[in-house]
């Protein structure tokens, strides 16, 4: 009895080694200043601040797989401040579908906070993030 609660123990303990220590790969939305040629994102925040004649940031998406579509889309939402979302636009891009990672810049003219939901062309769901804008 007590090799079998020390094999399940040892074999608890490898379980959870594996799970803490191995990077979990999910999709992600990130907003950054520029972006690197393998992807990687360079002064990436959640905040920016703009100009009163607009600006433009990057929006990098990376995934665990490949898109497998031509087509994204960028689904963008004014949040107000008490957390509700008015529909802003939405911007589309070319992709290919072997690629795992993508970019595009956006340009925005508003000060505010917004979420933004990425869509294969099949409106299958990507990733999201929330982006806030201030003037400077």
């Amino acid at each position: 009895m007590k090799t079998k609660n020390k094999l399940i123990c040892i074999l608890f303990a490898v379980f959870s080694f594996i799970v803490i220590i191995s990077p979990l790969k999910s999709q992600t939305l990130q907003f950054c200043e520029n972006v690197t040629e393998s992807g990687e994102p360079i002064s990436a925040s959640s905040v920016f601040n703009i100009s009163e004649k607009g600006g433009y940031l990057k929006f990098l998406v990376n995934l665990p797989y490949i898109v497998g579509t031509y087509s994204i889309s960028y689904e963008i939402y004014n949040v107000d401040a008490d957390g509700y979302e008015t529909y802003d636009n939405t911007i589309y891009q070319d992709v290919e579908p072997k690629w795992a990672w993508f970019w595009k810049e956006v340009t925005f003219y508003r000060a505010g906070r917004y979420n933004v939901y990425v869509y294969d062309s099949d409106r299958n769901f990507l990733a999201s993030s929330s982006v806030r804008i201030q003037y400077y």
